[in-house]
């Protein structure tokens, strides 16, 4: 049992934060990198010790799943030390002074990104390594120069405070501060550290009411700090009659296989399938669906969710169950419900909702015009997916405005579950997907989420920041000018 961390050691550790954060701002991105590989070194020594803990608490299966996250996990840090050698993160811009600018003369102003300050990061239950302790939201801000304070998720308490005690020896081994890094457990520890003056941002993954509790605490400090949290998505699924004549049996099965995955605890799972109606796919998705072995949920508490959850789906009076469990559910098996797509709109706010865990609902659409209709009455949310041949490009151009309203990624003929790190991902949404849509929370990009930029006016080249100087020591792509110049232009 971990004992909640109490309020005069969470004033000494963001205390020691507040302190680091000064001398973190001053560290190089070179440097950073170094923690950051020294950081994925230590956490890939220790996989044979953490990921046995992490199948103890979570109940996820060691093989092929913690392995290959922890493996995620250490990829996302040696990755943001690729973000800082590239540097283009910084966004270095130069405007000369320009006496004959057409709004008047114009001064020496330069621009670039500093560390906002120190994080607050809550960890996410279903991911004890990639989105817990030494996850992403931690990887991006200590890349972005800011020291992080984690609060540990209560379903793998030992897991976290282990992978503290690593990432702290490995980061102060590496040259870090002291205080780069530190860890808190408790719920009311996680509110009043939220509430600290000296927290700069915070960051959250989880569900729409507990991160709509955290979002209003945020904005209700006397100085209100951004929070970006990620809280919740059904990720619709658009399947077109061209898709279902051309590779029905083959959709069903991506489709039984997407939401069923690490028991449908995915953030990113198809809680909606939108079929046309007369697909004739029902027999083929009940035997797709019931093939998937039972599978544990990460604790009793998730589980009562999902029972309750889905529950209140399945006994609609407009909704028809097509596969599920019998009584003795445990482990936990997937269920597959339907409805009409006019009994759906008319009870969107109780059927559009997600669900935590291995169940989904076919929605079945007469029309392109009821198809859209029941787009037009979803809640935003971080993926929507379509499943179509190109011969009906068309038609899915009249979709496309109501889905890019829907979601941050969108999806041709693959499916929302698995998030790719890269330069180009993105991972949000709008509200109640996220609660900051313009940034991600996954790839590269979600390093903005803990800068801030400052432009400085006329100030001597000495006293400017690397990125800003006139020899560009770092010798950093720049824009001079409103030109893109490169180190190789001179």
């Amino acid at each position: 049992m971990i004992a909640e961390t109490s309020r005069t050691e969470i004033d000494r550790i963001i205390a020691a934060a507040t302190t680091a954060a000064a001398q973190l701002a001053v560290t190089t991105p070179g440097e950073r990198a170094r923690w950051l590989d020294a950081a994925a070194d230590a956490l890939e020594k220790a996989a044979d010790e953490l990921v046995p803990l992490a199948a103890r608490e979570t109940h996820l299966p060691e093989r092929p799943r913690l392995r290959s996250e922890l493996l995620r996990t250490v990829f996302q840090l040696r990755l943001f030390g690729q973000v800082l050698t590239d540097g283009e993160f910084l966004d270095a811009t130069i405007d000369h002074a320009d006496p004959d600018w057409p709004m008047g003369a114009r001064p020496d102003i330069r621009r670039t990104v500093v560390p906002i300050g120190p994080v607050l990061v809550f960890t996410a239950s279903n991911f004890p390594f990639a989105l817990s302790v030494a996850g992403h939201d931690t990887a991006a801000a200590l890349a972005a120069g800011c020291p992080v304070v984690v609060k540990a998720h209560p379903g793998h308490p030992e897991l976290s405070v282990r992978t503290r005690d690593i990432l702290v020896e490995a980061l102060t081994a590496a040259g870090a501060p002291t205080g780069t890094f530190d860890l808190l457990c408790g719920v009311e520890a996680g509110r009043t550290a939220l509430r600290h003056p000296d927290i700069a941002a915070a960051s959250f993954t989880g569900s729409e009411a507990g991160g709509r509790a955290l979002f209003d605490i945020a904005n209700a400090r006397p100085r209100p700090i951004p929070f970006y949290g990620e809280l919740g998505s059904v990720n619709p699924v658009v399947v077109t009659l061209g898709a279902v004549k051309a590779r029905g049996p083959e959709l069903a099965e991506g489709f039984a296989s997407s939401f069923t995955l690490g028991a449908g605890q995915f953030c990113t799972k198809p809680g909606l399938l939108l079929l046309p109606e007369g697909h004739g796919l029902d027999e083929t998705l009940c035997a797709a669906v019931a093939s998937v072995p039972g599978q544990a949920m990460l604790n009793e508490r998730i589980t009562d969710g999902y029972r309750s959850g889905r529950e209140q789906l399945r006994e609609h009076p407009a909704v028809t169950v097509l596969s599920e469990p019998g009584p003795a559910d445990d482990p936990i098996r997937p269920t597959l419900l339907k409805v009409r797509a006019d009994d759906f709109m008319k009870s969107a706010e109780s059927l559009a909702v997600e669900c935590f865990g291995p169940v989904s609902l076919i929605v079945e659409y007469a029309d392109e015009a009821e198809l859209r209709a029941v787009l037009g009455v979803l809640k935003p949310g971080l993926t929507a997916t379509v499943h179509a041949q190109e011969s009906e490009s068309d038609m899915v151009r009249t979709l496309l405005p109501a889905l890019t309203r829907l979601a941050g990624r969108l999806i041709w003929n693959g499916w929302p579950t698995g998030i790719i790190l890269s330069w180009a991902q993105h991972h949000g949404g709008p509200y109640p997907a996220t609660t900051a849509p313009v940034f991600t929370s996954m790839g590269t990009a979600a390093i903005a989420r803990f800068l801030r930029p400052v432009a400085w006016q006329g100030f001597p080249d000495a006293l400017l920041l690397p990125p800003l100087r006139e020899t560009n020591p770092w010798q950093l792509s720049r824009r001079i000018n409103g030109i893109r110049v490169t180190p190789a232009d001179g």
